[in-house]
């Protein structure tokens, strides 16, 4: 058995590691032991030097920071195994400077884009009341869209303004603005009753009567979009990110922030700190007479 298989099934029995991961270090070594070939290295005696040479290689393919950072994690991972097992004294890998990954602004909707997309549903029938219900939601909270159409009925307090959210067995509570609770109260009290087939305790579901699914959210809010004629590509997402850019653009603090979000590091919460202070660059230089 070949190193690259002894690696494989360590990982499989020993390690427990999941297919995906087991395939994905298999993958990055096997394409680094073609590299070592082509270089006359053995992929038991490669050093730091040669596994720079290699990133440095990824990096003139054109391969993205994250994809260079991911395969050097894979080399850790083996050359680890190897020290292990008495097969190296060393890790070469360890030594080996990572890429810094650029971690991508989050895009978000502008205040008139979003008043735009949530005027969009017509309430004019079950459809338009229901769409209309759920994004003023997922713009008054800010939970993903699997936190959306998990929500079931008992978890919405209109009386009180609030919904409970639960996601990764920890549960959060998070306000809802006037025109939400509206929304939402329109939806529950008229339409819900008449859609939802006997039993379902799913507050939001399609037109067949059952819970509503995440490609069919999906679908809605790009009929929308088009609709409104808004250029930026809208995902579920997008409400999300502009949910807690335009928070704090008003003045909430982060702590909050990520509370809402449900985030378990601030960290996280964070980039739309970055984002904010982006937008403002850009705002003073185009507005600003001596920039």
């Amino acid at each position: 058995m070949d190193l690259i298989e002894e690696f494989k099934s360590y990982l499989t029995t020993e390690k427990k590691s999941s297919a995906n991961t087991v395939s994905s270090y298999v993958r990055d070594l096997t394409q680094f032991n073609r590299y070592l070939q082509v270089e006359g290295v053995d992929l038991a005696d490669a050093d730091t030097e040669v596994i720079e040479g290699y990133d440095s290689w990824l990096t003139g393919k054109g391969k993205s920071a994250a994809t260079v950072t991911r395969s050097l994690a894979s080399l850790k991972c083996f050359y680890g195994w190897m020290v292990s097992t008495g097969r190296r004294e060393t890790n070469p890998a360890l030594g080996a400077k990572s890429i810094k990954v650029e971690r991508k602004l989050p895009q978000i909707l502008t205040n008139q884009e979003v008043e735009l997309l949530l005027a969009q549903p017509q309430c004019v029938d079950q459809k338009g009341y229901r769409d209309h219900a759920m994004l003023e939601l997922l713009y008054a909270t800010g939970i993903r869209v699997s936190e959306l159409i998990s929500l079931d009925v008992e978890h919405v307090n209109l009386a009180a303004g609030f919904i409970r959210c639960f996601s990764k067995n920890k549960e959060r509570i998070i306000p809802l603005y006037p025109g939400a609770v509206k929304a939402i109260s329109d939806y529950v009290r008229n339409v819900r009753p008449q859609l939802a087939v006997e039993g379902e305790h799913a507050l939001f579901v399609n037109m067949n009567g059952e819970r509503m699914s995440r490609q069919g959210f999906w679908k809605i809010i790009k009929g929308y979009q088009e609709k409104a004629g808004i250029k930026t590509d809208i995902t579920p997402h997008t409400l999300r990110h502009s949910f807690a850019a335009h928070l704090l653009a008003n003045g909430a603090d982060l702590r909050s922030i990520q509370e809402m979000l449900g985030h378990s590091d601030i960290s996280s919460t964070q980039i739309y700190a970055q984002l904010v202070n982006q937008k403002l660059k850009d705002v003073y230089n185009k507005a600003h007479p001596k920039a």
